[in-house]
């Protein structure tokens, strides 16, 4: 297997999965899998790679073939053009001495003591699913081998709730939020958060995060205003907010701020970019991204 692995990596072309019946479409499903692991690959159906297909199929690329009996009519007839053009070929089979497991330059088999399972002894079953395991492992191997990352993994999955999950809280987050000083006086924080439209407001000194102000904040400041008989409009920005609120950095996972979010009971996060304030992530966020 780590000599198919490395002639993969040493060439620019696309692995071209084939098969027929039920074989091709486990080939669809492991090209699939290639393509979204960082591996170019796409299915070749092998009856119209003999009508014309087959000039899809460039000197770079590399074919996997599977076929449990190894001795598929379609396959089979693909494989002197396959050795004319010098394309590396390997193969999934039962039978590594069939005509598919003798040209090919990597054979990665399986047996089936018990036959495939089927009641009848007919219907491919468990030479399907060793195929898929195969499949499985080569394309693992793959993204082990090239350092493939949780990164990379969500370029290739942009829709869906994988991707959502995959992004970084700076895509998601506020750049624009209602931030006010510690001075700053309650006619002055409504009208920012008023205007934010976030439920909440960042107090800065400086470019400093000293705290921030909720609505919840508000309606207890104002109710302890009322029983200390204080007038509430003397109130300012420090008098109402919340210290130490709960931050997460700029280039975390999304699925991270929801862990904290969920954890804590909060709906939202102050994003931080090298110790600094710079957004934030309100959890309706992650909901409209499908995060959660």
């Amino acid at each position: 297997m780590d000599g198919w692995v490395h002639m993969v990596m040493g060439r620019s072309g696309r692995v071209i999965s084939t098969g027929m019946g039920k074989s091709g479409l486990v080939a669809q499903k492991i090209a699939a899998t290639l393509a979204s692991t960082g591996c170019p690959a796409f299915f070749l159906h092998p009856a119209e790679a003999l009508h014309g297909d087959l000039g899809m199929v460039t000197p770079e690329d590399s074919i996997l073939a599977l076929s449990n009996s190894g001795e598929s009519e379609e396959v089979v007839r693909l494989l002197p053009s396959l050795l004319r053009l010098g394309i590396p070929i390997a193969a999934i089979t039962s039978r590594p001495e069939s005509s598919l497991g003798q040209a090919a330059d990597w054979a990665f088999t399986y047996r089936l003591p018990e036959g495939e399972g089927c009641p009848l002894d007919l219907a491919p079953m468990a030479s399907t699913t060793l195929q898929l395991i195969w499949g499985d492992v080569l394309a693992g191997s793959l993204m082990e081998r090239k350092g493939f990352t949780r990164d990379l993994f969500a370029l290739n999955h942009p829709g869906g709730s994988l991707g959502a999950k995959l992004l970084r809280v700076m895509t998601l987050m506020h750049e624009s939020w209602p931030i006010v000083g510690p001075e700053a006086s309650l006619t002055q924080v409504l009208k920012a958060m008023t205007e934010g439209r976030l439920g909440m407001a960042g107090v800065l000194r400086g470019s400093a995060l000293v705290g921030v102000i909720t609505d919840g904040d508000l309606r207890r400041a104002l109710e302890k205003a009322e029983l200390e008989g204080r007038n509430p409009l003397d109130l300012q920005a420090e008098q109402l907010m919340t210290l130490n609120p709960a931050t997460i950095e700029d280039q975390a996972l999304a699925l991270e701020a929801a862990g904290i979010m969920e954890t804590r009971k909060i709906t939202f996060l102050v994003v931080m970019r090298q110790g600094t304030p710079c957004g934030v992530l309100h959890i309706h966020d992650l909901l409209a991204a499908k995060v959660l």
